[in-house]
């Protein structure tokens, strides 16, 4: 059975300074439950449902996260992250490294998924890794899991 977690960004609609209209920084993220006798790392994926052509756009792939109970915004745009935590962050949708906000076309709020995974395990994924081969590296080790959205719209 898998644990859950509780995943909350401090607003349902995001500000301009994590978005391609602002600063493009990443948000804070607060977890509630995370229990560090049965998690060993973290990974957040997020991702447009409702972008173009079918959803499944990714704007953020991180992980070997240790267990904390919030993630800072702005975390630094690089394959490697030595602080606040160690972590390892993959290719996004756009083809760059770390979070790149929501940059919907003119219209209808979009929603960004805030998917944060409890593992067992450090995963041994190289920085840079894609999607896909996250959740590959992933399966088998998900021991907790939350998730939450916020809206963007221009």
């Amino acid at each position: 059975m898998i644990g859950k977690i509780s995943v909350e960004i401090a607003v349902l609609k995001l500000p301009y300074n994590y978005t391609c209209d602002g600063d493009d920084i990443s948000p804070a993220i607060t977890l509630v439950g995370v229990d560090a006798s049965v998690t060993e790392s973290l990974a957040v994926v997020v991702n447009d449902p409702d972008a173009p052509g079918g959803g499944d756009f990714t704007h953020w792939l991180i992980w070997n996260i240790e267990p904390v109970r919030v993630i800072p915004e702005a975390i630094a745009k690089k394959p490697e992250i030595i602080f606040p935590f160690q972590a390892r962050q993959g290719k996004n949708s756009f083809g760059k490294i770390g979070y790149n906000g929501p940059c919907p076309p003119r219209g209808s709020d979009h929603r960004y998924d805030f998917k944060v995974f409890g593992l067992d395990a450090v995963l041994d994924l190289p920085a840079g890794a894609d999607k896909k081969a996250l959740f590959e590296a992933m399966e088998r080790h998900i021991v907790q899991y939350g998730e939450t959205y916020v809206l963007y719209g221009r």
